[in-house]
């Protein structure tokens, strides 16, 4: 195993478990305690981890995002079964743009069989992972490198994605909340994502179950400004209602369109 798959395996069990054992760890994957101890100093100064005496604590500190590898590899199934039914709205021949969400790109991985999509995003991994398909134009934004992902920000790509006009843009959320709506931890991620709504005739939300009733520092918009939300989970009655009164459609696993 190499030792970035190894680290990447200890962060998804530091965020199930909250906490892991340099003595466990070194028994589990056949390696030194010293080793654990390098792979968990690599992991705090990432932000996932904490590290305690004998071990590390998962690092809770909700103003500290998530190393997108590490988002990427957590909530597999929530992120295939919300791809399968976002990527059921989009047809042959649409103009999409998808954002730079781990979300996005599994939406991503299951549009490959469509035919003459037009994508923006602002995702490195997004256009690499579709830019081999035949009959497709892809555009990338382009602007400023994020520090912690594989994308693009800034005033060039919201520029860029305002200069467009889509039929469908497919975003996600860090949070999402009734009352405030949907928001994001950073504000330049959060302004590019207002930027793709305002260009696109119909938004689809994404938002696995972690990201319901909770707010975070930069909004991105209301409920009134998406068309449908997907997630991987039925929502309780307070949840269906508002949506029901803000006319979103509501999409979740095992389930047809809620009207």
């Amino acid at each position: 195993m190499l030792a970035e798959e190894r680290r990447q395996q200890i962060a998804m069990l530091l965020k199930d478990e909250k906490r892991v054992s340099v003595s466990e760890l070194a028994e589990r994957y056949s390696v030194s305690e010293e080793t654990i101890r390098r792979d968990l100093e690599r992991l705090e100064n990432l932000g996932v981890a904490r590290r305690t005496y004998g071990g590390a604590l998962y690092n809770e500190d909700e103003r500290k995002e998530t190393p997108y590898d590490v988002r990427k590899r957590s909530d597999v199934e929530a992120k295939y079964a919300i791809a399968r039914l976002a990527a059921g709205l989009i047809h042959d021949g649409d103009y999409i743009m998808l954002d730079e969400s781990s979300t996005s790109f599994f939406v991503a991985c299951q549009l490959k069989q469509l035919k003459n999509l037009t994508l923006i995003t602002n995702s490195m991994e997004i256009v690499e992972e579709l830019s081999g398909i035949e009959g497709w134009t892809i555009l990338c934004t382009g602007g400023l490198k994020r520090m912690n992902a594989p994308s693009f920000a800034g005033h060039q790509a919201e520029s860029m994605v305002r200069s467009y006009h889509v039929d469908k843009a497919i975003i996600s959320c860090n949070s999402i909340d009734m009352s405030i709506g949907f928001t994001d931890r950073h504000e330049d991620t959060a302004l590019l994502k207002r930027a793709m709504m305002a260009s696109s005739k119909q938004v689809i939300l994404a938002a696995d179950k972690t990201k319901f009733d909770k707010i975070a520092f930069a909004r991105i918009g209301t409920l009134n400004d998406i068309d449908y939300l997907v997630t991987d989970f039925k929502p309780d009655e307070n949840w269906t209602k508002a949506l029901k009164e803000q006319q979103v459609r509501l999409l979740y696993e095992d389930r047809r369109e809620e009207d």
